[in-house]
């Protein structure tokens, strides 16, 4: 199992730079020989963008800073968990949504 997690630490670190970081982590990650560790932190990554963006879209339509700092401070919040997680080698679940990005994205890598 620590030999999975060293092998798949590059893959998942990379996967949190921003979007493309999840395209990045999910080519390094394709293959014969997908690794578990880096497939986890992948959807974690994915769902983490996906929120950023969906969230991004429909707050841009209030003009309320309280809103907009709010989201900003959750998502950086979520995103600090996530990528200390995934260099310290750990599986946690993001707070909240993790659960559910595992579900949604069960396909991906």
């Amino acid at each position: 199992m620590n030999n999975n997690i060293e092998q798949g630490k590059t893959a998942a670190i990379t996967s949190y730079i921003l979007i493309i970081g999840v395209f990045i982590a999910m080519s390094m990650n394709s293959g014969e020989d997908k690794n578990s560790y880096a497939s986890f932190h992948i959807r974690q990554a994915l769902g983490l963008s996906i929120t950023f963006i969906s969230l991004g879209l429909i707050i841009s339509n209030f003009d309320s800073p309280m809103i907009t700092i709010s989201m900003w401070i959750s998502l950086s919040v979520l995103w600090t968990y996530a990528i200390f997680g995934a260099i310290n080698g750990e599986t946690k679940p993001i707070p909240l949504l993790g659960n559910f990005f595992q579900k949604w994205f069960k396909t991906i890598s």
